[in-house]
């Protein structure tokens, strides 16, 4: 956690002398109506989410601190259902759907609600909330929760959020990943970065989880990346197994400085020499990510390949000088398909080495055709010629039913566009299909003859 920048403390402050000298707050005290507090919701609110919005972008390690100012009762209780949810979303949760570490963050800002003057009203918006945070934690945190509180109507409003269908995993999986939905576009997620092993084997998985995210948007990582510098440099971290996945996620889709690439170069050439099983160890999470939400693009693989120390003759070496071929050529290209089969060819076809090849190829085609306008079927046409032929260096039913569901999108992307039956675009499109799906066994002569037959009103 990093403390919060005078800017945005000013920044803030601001927000809170502008609330305290409104005109809405002075009628909201003579009166403590609904409708006015509303009004402040909606008058104040969306500059505090403006702000929050800033510093999650640009550093997120200090939205914890940002959120703690917050807590002032100079806001009046405003924002702090967002936070609250934010708080419950950021927990750590193992297979059982429950906490891995107890929630303080979330205990702080729940007792700050429960302490606010417009609690009355603050609560209206927080039932969901308090629900899936207490079905997430432990019995003993919350009657720890409980013991501390003296007001009865706020210790019988938190009492009916103890809703007993989530003492079942299955009610509990339902119930979180409902409420984690209504967040999906908001950027609020934050870590630690661990110092000591100890903290490494705690924190580990939260901060893959907040790297793996910061990947996956346009987000200013400048400020995270001090962070990345002082946690490759500790040679304390170089032999765990979560730092290994840290290296790669870094090493693929950070821009990191020339000083942080040698640094890691020099880690991985440690390990490939002295950790017998690191290639298959290396493979392995490779494959996870594969597996991930990640898109392994092709600039991720540039930067991984720039790492590795080809001088190293490995399996590593082998993967990253074919896939040095594949982004120089293009994986369309017959030499690169050529050297695809033959590296293929050295290994056992369930290898691991071989499965991450065709996750890799897979992403080309996924992406072409993802980027590909229905306008453009011409072109799928022609690189379908280059799927035919992975399809048949692979061999791989996985592999062929990616390829299938993937052809499949694009068909129907591009027959709702081209809708009319006796439209040359339209007979194109299904003479192509026709032929092709039933060549490859993607579809049967029945089940295309239902797709293309034109449904009775």
């Amino acid at each position: 956690m990093e403390a919060l920048a005078t800017n945005y403390k000013t920044h803030l402050d601001q927000l809170k002398a502008a609330l305290q000298n409104s005109e809405l707050l002075e009628l909201y005290l003579e009166n403590e109506s609904e409708d006015l507090y509303k009004q402040m919701i909606d008058a104040f609110e969306p500059h505090i989410l403006e702000l929050y919005t800033h510093v999650a972008d640009n550093h997120p390690l200090q939205l914890i601190s940002l959120e703690k100012e917050i807590l002032d009762s100079g806001f009046e209780g405003l924002f702090l259902p967002k936070i609250l949810g934010y708080s419950v979303l950021r927990g750590e949760i193992d297979n059982n759907y429950k906490y891995v570490r107890p929630q303080d963050h979330f205990k702080n800002i729940l007792n700050a609600i429960c302490e606010s003057a417009n609690f009355d009203y603050i609560k209206m918006r927080i039932g969901q909330t308090v629900q899936i945070g207490f079905a997430l934690s432990s019995d003993i945190w919350l009657t720890n929760l409980m013991e501390h509180l003296t007001n009865k109507k706020v210790k019988s409003f938190l009492n009916v959020q103890k809703l007993d269908k989530f003492r079942d995993v299955a009610q509990r999986k339902i119930g979180y990943e409902s409420y984690q939905n209504q967040f999906q576009n908001q950027n609020y997620l934050s870590a630690e970065f661990p110092k000591t092993v100890t903290e490494l084997k705690l924190l580990g998985s939260s901060l893959i989880n907040f790297l793996k995210y910061r990947t996956q948007r346009r987000f200013n990582n400048e400020s995270i990346l001090p962070h990345i510098d002082r946690l490759i440099s500790n040679e304390a971290f170089h032999s765990e197994p979560e730092f290994l996945e840290v290296l790669m996620i870094t090493g693929m889709f950070y821009n990191l400085h020339d000083d942080a690439i040698k640094t890691i170069s020099g880690i991985f050439d440690k390990l490939r020499k002295n950790e017998n099983d690191f290639v298959s160890e290396y493979f392995q999470h490779l494959l996870q990510l594969y597996g991930s939400d990640l898109e392994i693009t092709p600039e991720a693989d540039k930067r991984m390949s720039k790492i590795i120390n080809k001088k190293v003759k490995d399996g590593i070496s082998d993967y990253y000088n074919l896939m040095d071929v594949v982004h120089t050529k293009g994986y369309v290209h017959q030499d690169t398909i050529s050297a695809v089969k033959e590296y293929y060819d050295k290994h056992k076809g369930l290898s691991i080495e071989n499965e991450c090849l065709r996750e890799g190829i897979f992403g080309y085609c996924k992406s072409f055709l993802n980027n590909l306008d229905a306008e453009s079927y011409h072109e799928y046409f022609e690189i379908n010629k280059v799927f035919i032929s992975y399809i048949n260096t692979f061999y791989n039913q996985k592999f062929n039913q990616n390829i299938k569901e993937l052809s499949l999108d694009y068909i129907n992307k591009a027959l709702s566009i081209y809708t009319d039956k006796r439209g040359r675009d339209y007979q194109d499109i299904k003479k192509f299909t026709v032929s092709t799906f039933l060549d490859l066994g993607f579809k049967t002569e029945k089940e295309l003859i239902e797709m293309f037959k034109t449904k009775r009103s």
